[in-house]
């Protein structure tokens, strides 16, 4: 198969890589600021284009691995053939928005968090995969199975369902992390302190369910606690707000027969 990339972001850097690395040539790369096409092209061995219109006749396979607000956008300007296939790598992004210009679509969409310098194992990454056609369902489910093992059919739906989770469980995570930061940096503490800490609750993880690990004040409806820390939040009142809707929530789930005033 000959690709094109549309998008040089995190998600089309790796996606290139393990394609190349299956054995799939990335001949075109294009981006909204061209010199980042040319960054990724040279990285990858492919070719820079300036206009989705300089598309090669040659490429089977289009990935769009771009932001999901600019996904319809750019498939409108694709030029049309008949037997290319039109793919987007996105969990909240229906289908259907690629199968309002062609016949023949697909949704390849990696549940990873990617960035520039780390190095991740594409045959590890969970990809969730749907089509539009036969001949679609055919080209998208080889071509996931050689660049992972672990592959399974989501429809629209159920890929936002994943994505969702994939937020509370990674960007607000990471949020969370920034706070922790911010409230060690107020008083000269390394946040170094809380590697350990999140390293064990991550491992935890790997062979238990959350709800079976969860510790801490909340978990436990330590309210004399959970009180102290939101007087110590006083000076910051958004970070207070999050402290008390996320600590109202794990007593709702811990202490189920608290009434919802305590």
């Amino acid at each position: 198969m000959k690709i094109a990339i549309l998008g040089s972001g995190n998600v089309a850097m790796h996606l290139s890589k393990a394609l190349i690395h299956a054995g799939h040539p990335i001949i075109q790369v294009w981006s909204r600021q061209y010199q980042n096409a040319q960054n990724l092209a040279l990285e990858i061995g492919s070719d820079a284009i300036a206009s989705i219109a300089d598309i090669s006749e040659s490429v089977n396979i289009i990935f769009l691995a771009v932001a999901d607000d600019a996904i319809e956008t750019l498939a409108n300007q694709i030029p049309k053939s008949a037997n290319r296939l039109i793919v987007h790598n996105s969990g909240s992004t229906d289908i259907q928005v690629l199968k309002h210009f062609f016949d023949h679509v697909a949704v390849l969409y990696p549940l990873q968090t990617f960035s520039k310098t780390a190095v991740v194992d594409f045959k590890q990454i969970p990809l969730f995969i749907e089509s539009s056609s036969d001949q679609a369902q055919e080209i998208i489910s080889k071509l996931a199975h050689q660049l992972s093992d672990k592959v399974q059919y989501a429809n629209s739906e159920t890929r936002m369902c994943l994505h969702i989770s994939a937020v509370f469980a990674c960007n607000f995570t990471n949020h969370l992390y920034t706070i922790a930061q911010q409230i060690l940096t107020e008083k000269n503490l390394d946040f170094d302190l809380l590697r350990p800490l999140i390293a064990e609750t991550a491992n935890k993880i790997i062979g238990d369910l959350p709800t079976q690990v969860q510790t801490g004040p909340a978990s436990r409806n330590d309210e004399k606690t959970i009180n102290k820390h939101v007087l110590l939040l006083q000076e910051h009142p958004h970070w207070q707000k999050i402290y008390q809707l996320i600590s109202q929530d794990i007593v709702k789930i811990y202490q189920p027969n608290l009434s919802d005033h305590k």
